[in-house]
């Protein structure tokens, strides 16, 4: 016999499990179902979990600026002990350098005004008392290492920058899922580890639940994919993806890992960068290290793959993502040896994520949200719970598309903004900065 349960979540990354903790508060018999080994295994795992505020259009700003509220308010939001401790939130602030490629940060700045969040406007001289390591030479356009103009500099200075005081980072991401997972846990909900969905099973144009690889079949009326880079497939399964404009898939990115230079204790002073003058961001890491990633200037070849069959070795994106970083940083060294991550990010057309119902009813989406949502998990999590809510309280969110009030931030939400069938957004960077 099957088992049956109120509702299954596909994925138990930090946005899944954060799902199951709001679903599970609701009352629903909730079961989360994960490939991995345990939860935060994968994208999570790999995530440099930034917090910060600034993003392309309003309301992925007044969202990321409510996510901020949860996260220095943690143990609040999750309201249970974890036995393994909860996250510890950094909230050293982000320092965005002015670039014409974010229109030297003029339309950014309108929009926190508009959300309330405050935040600085820093010459160049100032910018440097904010990290004192820093060279503020021009240095765009973004170039390979390979390019006989590397490290020249372009311009005498960048034309400033921008410090917004709530901003930070998670030192540990996969240790936040872990705290969702038993908040979830301590409402009723099931987490089971090592379980791979194989079918979505539907009758009548209704999903009534999963078959898993051991042949093992669940029931459950609501099924809501989260499962990452995973995401795509899981759509092909339930026969979805004909019903949508908006649709994702798997790109491989590489994290550098790096000591401080050694003049200068990054973990305690330092702040997290966002610097498309040079094309990366970075942020503290724990032992005096930095964390650098890529804000995917055109010179860097995008890599989407199948995410089942990709090469998880450093490549030569590893260097260049470092060199850029001491173009910055110019007392940073240079390891011999390659440290960080490479993993998958799960991304739309348009780096805006997918909360959404589908037209197989029951089955709902939380994808496209690596790179860029971390941050905003909580907020997901209830966000898909009062869709989900609405929706199968017989509202038609295509047509009438559900609100999610931000109460932090006084803000209506339309969740129509994350549609599957929206047009690709212009007001996007088309980068991880969404």
């Amino acid at each position: 016999m099957s088992e049956k349960f109120d509702a299954i979540i596909i994925g138990a990354g930090v946005i899944g499990a954060c799902i199951a903790f709001e679903l599970a508060k609701s009352g629903r018999k909730v079961l989360s179902l994960d490939r991995l080994p345990t939860s935060g295994y994968g994208s999570t795992a790999a995530s440099c979990a930034i917090i910060r505020t600034y993003y392309s259009s309003i309301d992925t700003c007044a969202l990321a600026y409510e996510g901020w509220f949860y996260w220095t308010d943690w143990a609040s939001y999750i309201g249970v002990e974890d036995e393994k401790g909860l996250i510890k939130y950094n909230n050293t602030g982000a320092l965005i350098v002015k670039t014409p490629h974010n229109n030297h940060m003029s339309k950014i700045c309108d929009l926190m005004d508009r959300i309330n969040c405050p935040y600085e406007d820093l010459t160049v001289e100032q910018m440097r008392d904010k990290l004192p390591i820093m060279d503020t030479h021009q240095f765009e356009p973004v170039k390979r290492p390979n390019d006989p103009d590397f490290g020249e500099p372009t311009g005498d200075a960048v034309s400033g920058g921008v410090f917004f005081p709530r901003g930070g980072y998670v030192s540990d991401p996969q240790l936040a899922a872990h705290n969702a997972q038993r908040a979830a846990e301590a409402h009723g909900a099931l987490f089971r580890f090592n379980k791979e969905v194989t079918t979505i099973r539907q009758k009548s144009g209704n999903v009534t639940g999963v078959t898993l690889k051991d042949g093992s079949e669940i029931d459950a009326p609501i099924v809501v994919n989260v499962a990452g880079p995973h995401s795509s497939k899981i759509n092909e399964m339930a026969n979805v993806l004909d019903d949508m404009k908006m649709t994702t898939r798997a790109l491989r990115h590489e994290v550098a890992h790096v000591p401080s230079p050694a003049n200068f204790d990054f973990e305690k002073d330092g702040v997290v960068l966002s610097d498309s003058d040079a094309g990366i961001y970075c942020r503290p890491e724990l032992g005096n290290h930095i964390l650098i990633g890529s804000e995917d200037p055109e010179c860097d070849v995008q890599e989407w793959v199948d995410p089942d069959n990709f090469d998880e070795n450093f490549t030569e994106q590893w260097n260049a993502q470092v060199l850029r970083l001491a173009q910055r940083f110019p007392e940073m060294g240079i390891p011999q040896q390659a440290k960080g991550v490479v993993s998958l990010y799960d991304v739309t057309k348009d780096w805006v994520p997918i909360y959404d119902k589908t037209s197989l009813d029951g089955f709902y989406l939380a994808i496209g949200t690596s790179g860029n949502q971390f941050k905003n998990a909580p907020v997901a999590g209830r966000m898909m719970e009062k869709l989900i809510r609405e929706c199968e309280n017989g509202r038609d969110h295509d047509s009438d598309p559900v609100s999610f009030y931000l109460e932090n931030v006084g803000y209506e939400l339309s969740m129509a903004t994350f549609s599957r069938n929206r047009e690709v957004s212009q007001d996007s960077s088309f980068t991880v900065l969404g």
